[in-house]
């Protein structure tokens, strides 16, 4: 997944949860200003604000690493 699919996943949820961008910085403990840019696109939260922000929408995000091999 791309980072703006990300964002887009994230806003969309949150829109049809019919939450707030303020409202989701109260829940998640995340700054109504990281939210706002993530948002927009201009910010890069922190994997620990992902993680405050997607699980008080109910989302879950995976990562996988890549070995040094996987990139040849």
């Amino acid at each position: 997944m791309h980072f703006d699919e990300l964002i887009n996943m994230i806003k969309a949820r949150r829109e049809s949860l019919q939450v707030t961008q303020e409202a989701l910085a109260e829940l998640s403990s995340v700054g109504l200003r990281t939210i706002k840019q993530f948002e927009s696109g201009k910010g890069n939260p922190t994997l620990h604000n992902l993680q405050k922000l997607t699980d008080v929408l109910g989302l879950e995000i995976t990562l996988k690493v890549k070995s040094r091999s996987d990139n040849r």
